[in-house]
């Protein structure tokens, strides 16, 4: 027997936002909200289905220290420079964490800075 991943709690200044942003990226909608601001997001076929759930935790603290964590993302549907575009126009912006430039992934931030990685295709686009 062996685990799945179930979800991923990330941390935020404004979960509202924040989902809003991952939704967008995902195509994932929101599947519950807590009384304490939390907001959980994930694929359309809901909790436990084919990808792991995100949940959007508000915290008000500062970073301290770079994250130990973060999401390498494969584009579905289009190339790698086409996904790419559209990160940038819903609000991502490009992050330096000392990369050489040769690399064939793309660094991220998300809106509230955590950083993520579009890798270069990796799995077949879903057919259109």
């Amino acid at each position: 027997m062996a685990c799945r991943i179930g979800e991923l709690v990330l941390q935020s200044r404004d979960p509202e936002a924040l989902a809003q942003f991952w939704c967008e990226v995902l195509d994932f909608v929101v599947l519950d909200r807590e009384g304490d601001g939390s907001i959980e997001i994930g694929a359309r076929d809901g909790f436990g289905g084919s990808q792991p759930t995100l949940i959007l935790s508000p915290y008000a603290a500062p970073e301290q220290a770079r994250p130990r964590l973060h999401i390498d993302l494969n584009a579905t549907d289009r190339d790698q420079a086409a996904e790419l575009e559209r990160l940038l126009a819903i609000g991502a912006r490009p992050a330096d964490v000392g990369q050489s430039g040769e690399e064939p992934w793309h660094v991220l931030q998300d809106p509230e800075g955590n950083e993520f990685c579009l890798l270069r295709a990796r799995i077949s686009p879903v057919p259109s």
